[in-house]
This record gives structure tokens, sequence and C-alpha cells, in this order.
């Protein structure tokens, strides 16, 4: 293995992440606040350590898998380390445990934050936040691959290891054309909604920063009591579409927008999606009115659906205090924050692909023990799912609930109760967000203990490197 060639790429990775520092950077100069400075040296502190393999390792037109491996988890892992940067050096909340847990839960899009005083901050390390949401969203490598064409041949090799294998599935396209995909429609989808959002009333720098935020599914806001500051129901509406659009395959998006066959109105996946989401929606709704949390039926289901979007899309947007909600409605937000969005797109948890699967599986298990001769096929979308791939399903999902049973234990052992350590360990490894109880959706991470802050940060970047590709990492010297 070569370790030259890995900080090579790695370097690449710092180079994309300095251009982005040095971009807030200007917005604090123009501003004039204080985070002009600490943004500016961070630029510089990055771009140093993108600069050097760079310069002293010569390009290579051939990485193995092992390489591959190495660059792309190794990527996530010092991108989230100079994250830090531009916190640690503004100060304030931002120790250490601090600024590390921030800049992990913007790139892995999970946008749980330890901010007791959001708006705080100056407008440059606002956007730093909603700018490593945005990288995060397509993944720090991925958006390597969008903006440094001169990867050339390698890029094919990159991609397939940080884009999961159900993803790739609804792309069928070359490798250099999903790249083209994912910019058309991710780039497409942050000019568009942030327009609108200035039309339906915030200002420019608030419509950007939510939009990169809700494209990314990531839930970071400028606004203390995120989207809620607002109480405006076109703003909610404008966001529960891009909330929902981004946690769909954007192959599927990209297919319906040239028209193709294989578009998001023919997929079952969509379809047992917006099903999910529906119902959802209409039980909650039906249980706010009904206890009297809400006296209009209208507002109930208004806040059911922001709600509902938010956390199945893993965004983690709230317009409400859901920990004052019924336990009915608390225990359907639990159950849409497992399933979460759609392969291909920049949500987290399960995914509905996943499950759906399961439950194909389970019934074709049921059919086989009615028929023992019979050859039963399972598809997905029209597409035929080998036994690599259903194996592989299951065992994802037996890893996922147990990853998130460790962490409600070992949240317990350091005091937690049993429903905000369980909601945080679902909040942490599906890339959510707001959990509830102490740290519902109008509360924060700030109290939990700093070792959990640590265990939190493991589990974020577990969920986001849909949990196999950290493990290799962690075993890659046992590699053969």
């Amino acid at each position: 293995m070569r370790f030259t060639v890995i900080l090579r790429y790695v370097g690449t990775v710092m180079l994309c992440l300095s251009a982005f520092m040095a971009v807030s950077a200007g917005i604090s100069f123009v501003s004039h606040d204080d985070g002009f400075y600490p943004l500016l040296l961070s630029a510089l502190l990055t771009l140093l350590l993108g600069v050097f393999p760079m310069i002293f390792v010569p390009k290579s037109e051939g990485i193995t898998t092992k390489e591959g491996f190495m660059i792309v988890v190794g990527s996530w892992l010092v991108s989230c380390v100079v994250g830090m940067f531009p916190y640690l050096i503004w100060g304030g909340e931002f120790t250490f445990s601090n600024a590390w847990f921030e800049s992990v839960s913007g790139f892995t899009t999970t946008g749980a934050s330890i901010l007791t005083d959001v708006e705080a901050l100056p407008q440059g390390l606002l956007f730093w936040r909603s700018a490593t949401c945005w990288i995060g969203g397509v993944g720090v490598v991925m958006f390597a691959l969008l903006i440094l064409p001169s990867l050339g041949t390698n890029k094919m090799a990159l991609s397939s290891i940080e884009m999961s294998s159900l993803a790739r599935d609804n792309y069928r396209y070359r490798t250099q054309m999903v790249v083209k995909i994912l910019l058309c429609i991710y780039i497409g989808m942050t000019i568009i909604f942030t327009v609108l959002l200035k039309l339906a009333g915030m200002r420019w720098f608030d419509a950007l920063n939510h939009t990169m935020s809700a494209c990314a599914t990531g839930g970071f806001s400028t606004k203390n009591t995120s989207v809620g500051f607002y109480d405006s129901p076109l703003i909610e509406w404008i966001l529960i579409v891009v909330m929902f659009l981004s946690s769909l395959h954007f192959g599927l998006l990209y297919a319906t927008i040239a028209r193709k066959a294989n578009n998001i109105f023919r997929s079952e996946v969509v379809r047992i999606y917006v099903v999910i989401i529906t119902l959802a929606t209409l039980l909650i709704g039906a249980s706010l009115y009904l206890s009297g949390t809400y006296t209009n039926i209208l507002t109930s289901l208004r806040q059911s659906v922001f709600q509902v979007v938010s956390l199945i899309s893993t965004t983690g947007f709230a317009t409400a205090d859901t920990t004052q909600w019924t336990p009915f409605a608390v225990i359907i937000l639990i159950i849409v924050s497992i399933i979460c969005g759609c392969a291909g797109s920049t949500s987290g948890g399960i995914k509905v692909d996943r499950v759906l699967l399961y439950f194909k599986l389970l019934m074709a298990r049921l059919r086989g023990q009615q028929h023992p001769g019979a050859v039963i096929r399972i598809r997905l979308d029209g597409m035929l799912q080998d036994d690599r791939q259903i194996n592989t399903v299951t065992l994802f999902m037996t890893t996922y609930f147990a990853l998130i049973l460790c962490g409600t234990l070992t949240s317990t052992l350091f005091g937690m109760d049993l429903l905000t350590a369980f909601s945080s360990s679902v909040a942490f490894v599906g890339n959510v967000g707001p959990g509830f109880g102490e740290v519902g959706s109008m509360s924060n991470y700030a109290e939990i203990p700093t070792i959990l802050k640590f265990q939190g940060s493991i589990l974020m970047l577990m969920g986001r490197l849909e949990i196999f590709g950290f493990i290799q990492f962690l075993f890659i010297r046992m590699w053969r």
C-alpha cells in the first residue's frame, strides 16, 4: 500500500476545504465580524496540508482497493480534523471536544449541535457550518471528484467505495455521467431553492444557509429556534419540498427531469417512501389534534408533515418542540428516524430501500416454506437482487441496530435517561440530528458528557460511511 499516493488524494480534498474556508473568511470580512482571522488562518493551514502532498508526491493513475478505502475514510477523518480549526481558533463555546463534535456533525450531515446560542456566531462561521454539511452531503471524496477532473480514471475506484451498491444501482450510467448528474442536481436545487426562500421572506444569507443544509439533509440553521423562528407556512412548505427531493435518489431525479423510464413515478421504492410519509403524517396529526396539543386540525397536520419529512429525510430542522408531543407521536417520529430516506440521496439511516428489500425477503421466505421446490427471485425497482446483495442488506440492518444498542447502553452507563440515550443513538447512527428527551428538537448536545460526544462522533462517522467502510478502515492491517 502506497501511503504517499493516499496522502496526495487526501491533499486534493484539503484544497477543496481550504477554498470554502476562504469563501467563509470573505463573508466575515464583508460582514465586519470577528470570524475573519480564524477562518483565514484555518484556510491557510488547510491549504498547506493540501499543497505539500500535491508538490512532493507524483501523480499515479492506478490505485488498489485497499488504497481506495484508505483514501475515502482518511479523507473523512482528516476533513473532520481540519473542520475544527475555525471553531478552535475562534473560541467561544468551542472546546476541543465541542469543536470535534460540531465538525463531525457537519460533515456527516447529522446537524446535531453543541451550541446554546447559534446566533452569537459570526456570519463566516455560520456559513462554514453550512458548507461542511453541503460538502458532506455528496461525500467529501465525491465532492472532490465533482470539481477536480484531474483525478482521471481513478474516479470509478473512489466513487464505488464511497457510494453504496444500492445507491449505484439506480444510476445506470458510467461513473463520469454519475458525477455530472450529482453536480447538476445538487447545485441546481441549491440555487433554485435559495431564490425561493428569499422570495418567501428570508434574507439572502439565511436562505442560502438553510438551502445548503436542506439539500445536504444536514439541518444546521442560522437561528436558535431553527425554522420555527420564521413562523411562516410558505417557508416551511418550500423546505418540505427540498428536504423531500433531497431524500430521493438523485439518479431518479435526473431521470425524471430527462423524461426517462426509470423515474420517481415508476419507482416502487419512492411509492413506499411516500406512503410511509403520508401515513406517519396522518397518524401524528390526528394524535396532536385529539390530544389538544393543537386546536386546529390543519395546524396539527402542518406541524406533523414538517417534522415527519424533516426527520425521515434526516435533515433535522424544527418548527416545534417535539418533546412536548404525545408519546404516540414520539414513537412514530423515532420509527421514521430509523427508516429514513432513499439510497442514492443525501439522507442517512437504514434507507427505505433496505427496509423494502427486507420485507420482500421475509415474504419470499414464507412462500419458500409453502412451496419448497419453487425458485423465488427478489427484485427491487425491477432489478434482480443476488444473494450477495441480500446478505449485505440483512447484515447491515443487524449491525445498524447493534450500534444503536451499544450507544444506548453506554449512554445510560454515564447517566442519561433511557429516552435520551436511545433517541440520541438513533440520531447519531442515522445522521438525523435531534433526538428526544434532553436532546430534543429545540435543545442541543452541549450538556452531554465529553466521552459521549466522542462516542456520538464515532457513531455519526460509522453511519455516514455505511458502517462497513469505517470497519474496513479499522481492520486495514489485516487485509491480505
